[in-house]
């Protein structure tokens, strides 16, 4: 039980922590085009995140895929940049036409690439485990209540902010991707393959 707690902390400390805090911006890209009214989707989204994050990083754990970091490292910025481009997009459809199949998809890609940028630390961390399933089970669920808990906090933020400034969800959601996009730029830069 101690191992597994000792997982579930460092998935929470992965995802909550601000120096690596591409996590909170892909969260965040993910979750601002939803309301209260839609938390489901966002957390189904989320969920769907964990997974694929999960699934890659079992993959290098157990060491069936080996990818280059470097590569990982400059696609982590590009799709939280594709995400909030995404939103600028999806804002644009009538309601009647907006599908959670682009988000879901979406999602299930960028979670693998994301776990795949933290294999390779998560392996050497394991390399003395026996049991992987444990630590890997422990760390989705750190993982999990920390995305969550992001996806919460926009939420109530932009909930906050469009009933404070009476500014429409579709003027929020364009002001807080493009802040995302700016927000992402020096990363793709600092992380381009040469």
């Amino acid at each position: 039980m101690e191992e597994f707690l000792f997982y579930i902390k460092m998935g929470l400390e992965h995802v909550l922590d601000i120096n690596a805090y591409d996590h909170i911006l892909f969260l965040a890209a993910l979750a601002v085009p939803f309301s209260f009214k839609t938390w489901k989707k966002v957390v189904l989204l989320a969920t769907v995140f964990t997974i694929a994050h999960c699934v890659s990083l079992a993959l290098s754990a157990y060491g069936w895929v080996n990818i280059d970091v470097s590569l990982i490292e400059f696609l982590i910025p590009v799709t939280i940049m594709m995400t909030a481009v995404f939103n600028l997009l999806y804002m644009r459809k009538a309601a009647t036409v907006k599908s959670m199949q682009g988000h879901v998809l979406a999602t299930l890609v960028f979670g693998l690439i994301h776990g795949f940028g933290f294999s390779n630390y998560f392996r050497m961390l394991m390399a003395e485990e026996d049991n992987k399933l444990v630590p890997l089970l422990g760390f989705a669920t750190g993982i999990e209540i920390s995305q969550v808990t992001i996806v919460a906090s926009v939420l109530v933020l932009g909930w906050a902010l469009t009933t404070v400034t009476k500014l429409s969800k579709v003027l929020f959601v364009v002001i807080t991707s493009i802040l995302i996009i700016l927000l992402t730029i020096p990363m793709l830069i600092r992380t381009f393959p040469l």
